[in-house]
């Protein structure tokens, strides 16, 4: 039979609301009686009622990360960041997939499961500028990615544009011209795809070269498969192209190995450039060119501001004034599918 707190506090010799004074780290507890209290705690091997302890304490120590899919390296990649980054600051990571669906989306930030948590870092997909309203939670939550701007929350995103243009634009510097554009989502504006298409078309408008329409290939979900058959479909055109910017390491890996089965050359005939640097762009052969977007920064920074606010409302430390936004650095990642061996 487990041990109960009044088992502990018998043997400590002691009172139960000793015992719990010692568990919830009270102060004013004089050293040998918690040094007493915790020795029958560990004999005993007490295990405290942590929900209702946390009921007391108005904190579970557990946040959650809201992604939509951890099938995607990134999303992947990025959880492992997240988990390491809460650890340091002693908390923990529940993580939730909501496969970029709408109702999901909406069950993460208002269902059940969110009274568990102290707070949320949330990547909606689904959302639109138009569910703003839906982020007024009164709760500590910090918003990934790029969509629903303007919604009072602190933000953390990589610079998509920016980064997307120094892709393109190294492209552009290896004498590229026909460059074909894997992963489109047309009509998009807001979200990584939109936003990835708006810095490749500024870097070939200000180099004066123009984007050759039919090389624009929307590949629906940035999976590996996707991502080759859209080169397939280009290949199949007959079009002319010498470079390909697949808009994540996904899409890069699938238009590879179609490359590669063609026994088109990569980079003498068609240079390749992917987005992420995900563990796998390394490994890759050709090892794949790609933009690094911050992950790190990304993970490292919204728990920070996750636990300022969370701190902040606990009593623990300053509220902050008014909410942040983080546009993550990046960095190109020159490797064989450009450059060669």
């Amino acid at each position: 039979m487990a041990a109960t707190l009044q088992d502990v506090a018998r043997l400590a010799g002691v009172s139960a609301k000793t015992v719990s004074n010692v568990i919830n780290d009270f102060p004013h507890v004089r050293t040998t009686t918690r040094e007493r209290v915790q020795a029958a705690i560990d004999e005993l091997q007490y295990e405290p009622n942590l929900t209702a302890r946390n009921l007391r304490t108005g904190r579970t120590g557990l946040i959650g990360l809201a992604v939509p899919e951890l099938k995607l390296p990134y999303f992947a990649e990025l959880a492992d960041s997240v988990i390491v980054a809460a650890e340091r600051r002693g908390l923990r990571v529940l993580i939730e997939q909501t496969n970029g669906r709408r109702e999901r989306e909406l069950d993460v930030l208002h269902g059940s499961v969110r009274h568990l948590l102290d707070g949320l870092i949330f990547s909606p997909l689904a959302l639109g500028e138009e569910d703003a309203a839906q982020l007024s939670v009164s709760y500590p939550l910090v918003v990934l990615g790029e969509r629903v701007f303007d919604h009072g929350q602190d933000h953390v995103t990589m610079s998509n544009v920016a980064a997307a243009r120094a892709a393109t634009e190294h492209l552009l510097g290896l004498g590229r011209r026909r460059i074909a554009l894997v992963g489109a989502h047309p009509g998009e504006v807001i979200g990584s795809a939109g936003l990835r298409e708006r810095g490749f078309r500024e870097a070939m408008e200000a180099a004066g070269v123009p984007v050759a329409e039919e090389l624009l290939l929307e590949a629906g979900a940035w999976h590996r498969a996707n991502g080759a058959e859209a080169t397939r479909a280009l290949l199949a055109t007959g079009a002319p192209f010498d470079a390909i910017f697949a808009l994540n390491d996904a899409l890069g890996i699938g238009t590879l190995h179609v490359l590669h089965e063609a026994g088109i050359r990569v980079p003498e005939d068609v240079a390749v450039i992917g987005f992420d640097d995900s563990e796998d762009a390394a490994y890759t052969s050709p090892t794949l060119t790609t933009i690094e977007a911050g992950r790190e920064e990304i993970a490292d920074r919204s728990v920070e501001l996750l636990h300022r606010r969370i701190e902040a409302r606990l009593g623990g430390g300053e509220t902050p004034a008014s909410a942040t936004r983080v546009d993550a650095a990046f960095q190109l990642i020159e490797r064989e599918s450009t450059l060669g061996k």
